[in-house]
């Protein structure tokens, strides 16, 4: 797996005056950890933005921070986004120990293709887009893939019990939760459908039939 490299900066900005900072093209962040006291930090956007779309929150950041020696190996616990931008307004960063366990939410990637859905029969219902592990930060995954190939009968699915994943990985999430299944076409729109009549043209309906029987 590529290496993940960031390079921060010690951070004196505090309250109100991280405006200024972000103005700058800087973003605050932290680092801690529970053998790392918190470190403010700050990062330039740009950068901050690539590492993060490959990072997510599954994969390990290589982190140098200016004027310390050595790296850290750090996970992106906690981005904060404008809301309208999406720019990152604040990051947490998790410093890990390379001998120590952790968990982390891994997304599910569906792979292969569904018989059912080949022949324009069925769909599938992507139910759980992550997965929570644990291991040891040198064996994380960035992703989880789901063959849905085997899927070729309506109302099969596959569950977290069903998962391959190498010995080294714990699965944490529930065996019985359902990551995918496959559906017959058109069953989420026939009841969209039926709840869509509103009780209003049900109760003029059903008075014009009566008055109809009556005029009878």
């Amino acid at each position: 797996m590529e290496k993940i490299e960031l390079k921060a900066e010690p951070r004196t900005s505090r309250g109100k005056q991280v405006k200024t900072l972000r103005r700058q093209g800087l973003v605050p962040a932290i680092m801690y950890g529970h053998r790392t006291d918190p470190v403010c930090l700050q990062v330039e956007a740009p950068e901050l933005d690539r590492v993060l779309a490959r990072a997510g929150g599954s994969r390990l950041i290589t982190l140098t921070i200016g004027g310390s020696k050595g790296t850290h190996m750090a996970l992106a616990r906690e981005v904060q986004r404008d809301a309208i931008t999406g720019s990152p307004l604040h990051v947490d960063f998790y410093e890990v120990t390379m001998t120590e366990k952790i968990r982390v939410e891994v997304p599910v990637v569906l792979v292969g293709e569904s018989p059912v859905v080949a022949r324009g029969e069925g769909m599938l219902l992507h139910m759980l887009d992550t997965i929570e592990i644990e291991c040891l930060p040198g064996d994380l995954l960035d992703r989880i893939e789901v063959d849905v190939s085997g899927l070729d009968e309506f109302d099969k699915a596959i569950y977290v019990r069903d998962l391959n994943v190498p010995a080294s990985i714990e699965l944490v999430s529930e065996g019985d939760e359902m990551i995918v299944k496959v559906e017959p076409l058109g069953v989420e729109e026939e009841e969209v459908a039926v709840e869509a009549v509103p009780a209003e043209v049900e109760v003029i309906t059903e008075r014009k039939a009566k008055k109809e029987v009556e005029q009878a």
